[in-house]
């Protein structure tokens, strides 16, 4: 990619990327952090959206073609920070062709007859695809971490639930994530940290806008009851789990434009750093296309 363009990408990205998280603190983040931006810079900050939509078709489309990496995208966020509109504006200009998208929601029985990996490592995208995960084996750590009882759900042997259960988990998402990195599949993970206040909001919103009642539930509105158990959650799993091949980016989500802008900056970030070309051709292909060419034009 073009240096100006990743130059002004880093901006959007550095701030937010989390790689090692032993001093990670969730509370050094603000939701409605824009950096520089104000509201009067949105109509631009849509343009450059749609530079960065454009750019990230042209790099997928190389991705595609050489068909030697794969890009998994995780989002994790509580309900209402934007995830569904962060997939659909960001990946709108991305040939649907090289595009998985998977929506977890709770575990069925045959998911929980086996390991709590299971039912997403089934979907990881093929070698040159994006692979987009909304939720995760994460929700394992913070769902879960959340509502203990859970875990009784899941048909784990007694002994195995232990006060050492969630770094264990750590310790094993971190060794997956390591072995799909060194396997081709970068990983990259977005929590969209949206505020309490933005919430309450978006969920007034979808009462009173009848063709979004479908998207609130009366279960979501209880889990803000546990909100602050929800914080600690993710900020023990983003500090246990962030790491240079494997990446957290902790975006702030109160303001959708600025969210959207900084997903885009990171995926275009990740795929640039691939070093992708299109398949070179050799000598007797080039022969090969010569002789069809030839044939085609014969009547010409």
């Amino acid at each position: 990619m073009k240096k100006e363009l990743m130059k002004k990408v880093r901006m959007f990205t550095d701030p937010f990327r989390v790689t090692n998280g032993k001093k990670f603190r969730l509370r050094d983040y603000d939701p409605a952090d824009t950096l520089h931006l104000g509201s009067e810079d949105k109509p631009r900050a849509k343009e450059g959206l749609q530079i960065g939509v454009q750019a990230l078709a042209e790099l997928q489309d190389v991705l595609y073609a050489q068909d030697k990496w794969a890009v998994l995208l995780i989002f994790q966020a509580m309900d209402a920070a934007g995830k569904d509109g962060a997939i659909k504006h960001v990946m709108s200009g991305v040939n649907p062709q090289g595009c998985q998208v998977y929506s977890f929601k709770a575990p069925t029985s045959d998911d929980l007859d086996h390991d709590y990996l299971w039912r997403c490592m089934k979907c990881l995208p093929e070698r040159g695809r994006i692979g987009i995960f909304n939720r995760s084996y994460y929700e394992e750590t913070l769902v879960c971490q959340v509502h203990p009882e859970l875990l009784q759900k899941q048909k784990l042997p007694p002994e195995l639930i232990t006060k050492h259960i969630w770094q264990q988990r750590y310790e094993d998402i971190n060794a997956f994530e390591r072995y799909l990195s060194r396997n081709g599949v970068i990983v990259r993970k977005f929590f969209l940290h949206v505020s309490e206040e933005e919430q309450k909001k978006r969920f007034l919103e979808r009462i009173d806008n009848k063709q979004k009642n479908w998207k609130l539930s009366s279960a979501d509105a209880k889990e803000r009851a546990y909100w602050k158990d929800y914080m600690k959650a993710y900020e023990e799993t983003i500090r246990h789990t962030g790491t240079k091949e494997s990446p957290w980016y902790v975006v702030p989500a109160d303001n959708k434009w600025f969210t959207r802008l900084v997903v885009a900056a990171a995926v275009i970030e990740a795929l640039d750093s691939l070093n992708l070309h299109y398949p070179k051709v050799s000598a007797q292909q080039k022969a090969e296309l010569a002789a069809v060419k030839k044939a085609l034009t014969a009547d010409d």
